[in-house]
């Protein structure tokens, strides 16, 4: 089984309508979606490659990336 990790994201819509994903807790993640889920799909992608990077070049993980255990909390959006 697989180890997984959490970190925030931070999400902003850019001036040709798009989504934007970066993050401080993950150096080089960079994605761009039409909506927001497709973005966060796109991060999701980008983040376990940036991982598998780390470990295949054996680096240190960036202390951002908070390994998940059994329980955790998550932030979820919601539009009403």
């Amino acid at each position: 089984m697989s180890d997984q990790y959490s970190f925030r994201v931070h999400v902003e819509q850019v001036e040709n309508g798009q989504y934007l994903a970066t993050s401080d807790e993950l150096p080089g993640l960079v994605a761009q979606g039409r909506t927001v889920e497709e973005t966060l799909e796109i991060a999701g992608d980008v983040a376990r490659r940036l991982v598998e990077s780390y470990r295949e070049h054996g680096d240190q993980l960036p202390e951002g990336l908070k390994r998940i255990e059994t329980a955790f909390d998550l932030d979820i959006a919601v539009t009403a």
